[in-house]
């Protein structure tokens, strides 16, 4: 497996439809020892927008996709995730939620902490639609909650976008998910944008 790599998505990379490269496989998975937040963005991103994050917690555990890929494809992995970088894992801090051979190399994406104490924009509907279509499709109900449970940071502003999405890799919901997700984001606290209906249609 010498040609493979792994890394663990904890945000859009749960969701497989937003993934562009020829990857091998992806595997539910938890990752040990850390928690998600969202944070403002480095100068070298320009979108005056919220990103997720994590950040070490003893304490917490959360739930993810391993993705299994082609070394060649690291580069493409690597570009996408602009303002973050490659933060070795071991077998160790992973738990497969089914059975699989990972390869030697795992990673996982954290995000460049911006300059002072800045807490970011807002949030993103078009990217909180993937992130929250993953973890929907792969943990249910149930994970959708644990993924908002394990997350902090969410009680901002959002840009409803979904009819023009600004997020490149956006996802298109059915009714139940428009539902569901509005419904859950304003129970956490977010705010959608003054005058827009919380489906951002």
């Amino acid at each position: 497996m010498q040609d493979l790599v792994a890394y663990f998505g904890f945000g859009s990379l749960v969701n497989r439809h937003t993934l562009r490269t020829s990857f091998v496989d992806v595997i539910p998975a938890r990752l040990k020892g850390w928690r998600r937040h969202w944070q403002g963005r480095t100068e070298a991103l320009a979108e005056d927008v919220a990103l997720l994050s994590i950040h070490q917690d003893a304490s917490c555990t959360i739930d993810g996709m391993i993705v299994i890929d082609r070394l060649e494809n690291l580069p493409m992995v690597d570009q996408r995730e602009a303002g973050y970088g490659r933060h070795a894992l071991t077998l160790d801090d992973v738990e497969l939620l089914e059975a699989a051979n990972l390869p030697e190399r795992i990673y996982v994406y954290v995000a460049h902490k911006p300059d002072g104490d800045d807490a970011g924009g807002p949030l993103l509907q078009s990217y909180l639609d993937a992130v929250m279509q993953g973890f929907h499709d792969v943990y249910g109900d149930d994970g959708l909650q644990r993924f908002m449970d394990t997350t902090a940071g969410f009680r901002r502003d959002l840009i409803a976008d979904r009819a023009a999405p600004l997020y490149p890799r956006s996802v298109v919901l059915d009714e139940r998910q428009i539902e569901k997700f509005d419904d859950m984001l304003l129970q956490t606290g977010v705010v959608f944008s003054p005058g827009q209906a919380a489906t951002g249609t």
